[in-house]
């Protein structure tokens, strides 16, 4: 299991200051959707030349033109680029093509994805790297979390990895690594913290003994 911080309303010099403080505790560090709008991929150039041993994510979450975006990410240095579980097949199909030309990773966002089981051996017959059950903010907001959709597509999934994201803090943690996804995905129970890297730390303490 890897613990991924995902960095959603930071500029990049707040992003690269946030990061120093829990690299050491950290796999792998996500430029968010609200970055990227703000920022566009320099922030995902100035995060990996800034910290090249870390694992970058670029969550574009495409829907189209995947091998485009794809290949604009990868040039900006991206080790993982997601997609939406939603988008087309081809698109998907795509993605992955592209990936592999790259030397990257594509990780499936299943945001909204209705049939999660169905979609999830699809995407696993696509070769995908990662397939991330995720519960938006909008819905955690009513009290929502993706924990039993991970043991959904924990049921079907072969080949690729399997990822969880959306309002985990440490007291939820423990029910999440009891699922053994092989990514765990926390924005706000690290960045809303007095103290990132103790949290971070103490995150990454606990995915490794479960």
């Amino acid at each position: 299991m890897q613990l991924q911080l995902a960095l959603d309303l930071v500029n990049i010099p707040e992003a690269i200051s946030l990061i120093k403080e829990v690299e050491q505790h950290i796999d792998v560090v996500e430029i968010g959707t609200p970055v990227v709008i703000n920022e566009g991929l320099r922030a995902v150039k100035e995060v990996k030349e800034a910290f090249p041993d870390l694992t970058v994510l670029a969550d574009l979450k495409i829907m189209d033109a995947a091998g485009y975006e794809v290949m604009k990410a990868s040039e900006a240095g991206a080790d993982i680029i997601t997609i939406l579980g939603a988008a087309e097949d081809e698109s998907i199909k795509g993605a992955v093509e592209e990936a592999k030309k790259q030397g990257r990773k594509i990780l499936v966002d299943m945001i909204a994805v209705k049939d999660l089981e169905g979609r999830a051996k699809e995407l696993d017959a696509f070769g995908v790297d990662y397939i991330c059950v995720h519960t938006g903010y909008d819905l955690q907001a009513v009290g929502q979390n993706s924990f039993e959709d991970l043991m959904t597509i924990k049921k079907v999934v072969k080949n690729s990895k399997t990822a969880i994201a959306g309002g985990i803090k440490l007291e939820t943690l423990p029910e999440v690594i009891k699922a053994q996804p092989d990514l765990v995905i926390v924005g706000g129970g690290i960045t809303s913290q007095d103290n990132k890297k103790a949290a971070a730390e103490k995150m990454q303490q606990m995915i490794q003994q479960g």
